[in-house]
């Protein structure tokens, strides 16, 4: 009988190259012309999406303003696909700017959260600025969550193939999120349970399953109790 891996191994797709049997054991994850229509999504709906929320967008900067010092935006520094680091936009929900090599995730009832901005990260609404991150091709629609530099080199030490989700273009909302890990990984092991979701979205990403779960999206952001 094969051990797991080989028994995995023996259900991929497998192809001839000259004499030698090649088994794939790693698919891309969309083909060229199912990630053009991916990107065309993309655009198109981010651009609709700024038109059609942009009052909200402006009152929501005003409102930021007005309940802290700060700017109305918070820019990080986070890693993309293939690696490539890039600076996402949140409206600012925090007292602090942070991004350098350390970056402590927020936890529940954190001093650092302002009073509105515990709101907006409660409705996600602090994440509809990265609509412009997906209209500029930093971010789609649908993909593993970025997560700041500093997580990763931490967590690519402590979670094996952590860096499958990069194979992908980072989303607002993915597979983890609407499975019920969306906001705060304080332990290891909840983190590993969010990774495991985005590698198997990795693996199993389609457009179908896209509009799967920006359909879930709506429903699963005011019905989960993590995201403080």
């Amino acid at each position: 009988m094969p051990d797991q891996f080989t028994a995995s191994c023996l259900r991929q797709k497998i192809s001839l190259i000259g004499k030698n049997v090649a088994i794939e054991v790693q698919r891309e994850p969309l083909n060229a012309a199912q990630r053009g229509i991916k990107r065309a999504i993309d655009i198109a709906a981010s651009a609709a999406a700024i038109l059609f929320l942009s009052p909200l967008l402006i009152t929501v900067a005003i409102a930021v303003k007005l309940d802290s010092p700060g700017p109305a935006l918070f820019c990080q520094t986070r890693t993309g696909y293939r690696g490539r680091v890039f600076r996402i936009l949140k409206f600012r929900t925090m007292t602090v700017l942070e991004d350098g090599p350390v970056v402590p995730q927020a936890s529940r009832n954190d001093r650092r959260v302002t009073k509105f901005g515990a709101w907006l990260r409660r409705s996600s609404i602090d994440e509809l600025p990265q609509l412009f991150n997906v209209l500029k091709g930093d971010m789609s629609l649908v993909g593993p969550r970025p997560h700041a530099v500093a997580h990763d080199v931490l967590y690519e030490r402590e979670i094996v193939n952590y860096s499958l989700r990069q194979h992908v273009l980072p989303g607002i909302t993915g597979w983890a999120q609407v499975n019920g890990w969306r906001g705060g990984t304080s332990r290891v092991d909840d983190m590993r349970k969010r990774i495991e979701h985005d590698i198997w979205y990795v693996r199993h990403c389609s457009l179908l399953l896209d509009l799967q779960i920006m359909a879930r999206t709506l429903f699963e952001i005011f019905h989960q109790p993590n995201a403080y």
